[in-house]
């Protein structure tokens, strides 16, 4: 199983702070904004007396209320369509154990979220990359470069919509062509769409669960984490109209019997957010995109790409080893007792030696913190030596 690019460096970051350094947590997107009052209170003011089990696919009452805000997002799905999981880690498992066998392949745009290296390995499943560049902002590759990629053993492409590293927002003429290749080769479609409502500068998200002619290919991957502010929860799900892979996947959650109860009664509530909330958080975080692209570009030799949605964005150093700089930055640096802590972007490539250069900065800290994070990246690249 590889290391998560994103984790590794947690025992430096232990180490600095026990030194007495203050750190700036660039590194992994854990929101600072606050959970819905009503998803806590769900659980604070439950009566349960039993914490019992609840159905594997997940309970009915909030599988359909799931089923109701898609459609508030013009996206058409019934309850028995939606198979709750631990997380979206554990439906992305679901979908590669329902679709792929040992040794199949899985063709990825790259940088991609660095855990689909683990769910894969996990899997014995073989990523494929497609490469796409920081130079256009990271958008979808010509898709003769996917066509190229085809084998036998091709079972799916997989997308992170918006993405993360990159936050890369897939345009509609985009999600069109890729549904059109895996209709043509017969594949199935993966979208990780668990940061949905981040889309910014006025473009819309379109799901790939919105394109006709989709549904025995479309498979959703969500989650309550990032969109209400609860990772914690770890409370996600699987979405397909193609029955065979609900009835398959149904398989895997029964092995694990069913997914948390209390999470779920909480994340039902969170349903009932005011779309006021989710107006405010994207404001917000429009402004710290705004803040940390500002603050880079004003870095020689830094280039950063542009997220039009996520909360997220692809840095490009004027250095070889964000690995060792990352870790010099906790053991050996800082600007009066406080210093950063970023994720080396090679962990989100598969091919080997690309991304060396790079660091992914998640902008989850307020503007404040923003502008001091890179002051102090800045003052770092002015002594760091590789």
């Amino acid at each position: 199983m590889p290391e998560s690019p994103i984790r590794k460096l947690v025992p430096f970051a232990e180490k600095a702070s026990k030194q007495g350094k203050s750190i700036y947590h660039l590194n992994i997107g854990q929101p600072d904004i606050k959970t819905p009052q009503i998803a806590l209170d769900a659980v604070k003011n439950n009566s349960l007396e039993i914490l019992a089990y609840t159905r594997s696919e997940g309970s009915e009452t909030y599988r359909q209320k799931i089923a109701d805000y898609y459609a508030k997002n013009d996206i058409n799905v019934k309850h028995d369509d939606i198979i709750v999981t631990t997380g979206g880690s554990e439906a992305l498992l679901f979908a590669f154990g329902s679709i792929m066998d040992v040794d199949d392949e899985v063709i990825i745009p790259e940088p991609f979220y660095a855990n689909y290296n683990g769910f894969s390995t996990a899997s014995g499943v073989k990523v494929v990359p497609v490469i796409s560049k920081i130079e256009n902002n990271f958008a979808l590759p010509p898709i003769e470069e996917f066509e190229k990629l085809i084998t036998p053993k091709t079972k799916a492409i997989l997308i992170c919509n918006p993405g993360n590293p990159t936050g890369y927002l897939y345009s509609k003429e985009e999600i069109k062509k890729l549904a059109d290749i895996v209709k043509k080769h017969d594949l199935f479609l993966i979208a990780d769409e668990v940061y949905r409502e981040f889309a910014y500068d006025g473009a819309k998200h379109y799901s790939i669960l919105q394109e006709e002619g989709l549904d025995d290919y479309a498979i959703v991957i969500d989650s309550v984490s990032k969109r209400y502010s609860m990772c914690g929860a770890r409370i996600g799900c699987l979405v397909s109209k193609n029955k065979q892979v609900i009835k398959t996947a149904l398989k895997f959650a029964q092995a694990r019997l069913s997914p948390p109860t209390l999470a779920q009664i909480a994340s039902e509530a969170a349903l009932e957010t005011p779309q006021s909330y989710f107006d405010d958080v994207i404001e917000e975080y429009v402004e710290r995109r705004n803040t940390l692209i500002t603050e880079l570009n004003k870095i020689e030799g830094v280039k950063v790409g542009n997220p039009k949605g996520a909360f997220y964005c692809i840095a490009e150093l004027p250095i070889k080893n964000s690995d060792k700089f990352a870790q010099w930055l906790l053991e050996e640096f800082d600007v009066d007792g406080e210093t950063i802590m970023v994720a080396p972007a090679a962990g989100f490539y598969s091919t080997p030696g690309v991304g060396l250069n790079q660091i992914r900065i998640a902008y989850v800290l307020n503007k404040e913190s923003l502008i001091k994070s890179v002051n102090i990246l800045k003052e770092a690249l002015k002594i760091y030596k590789d």
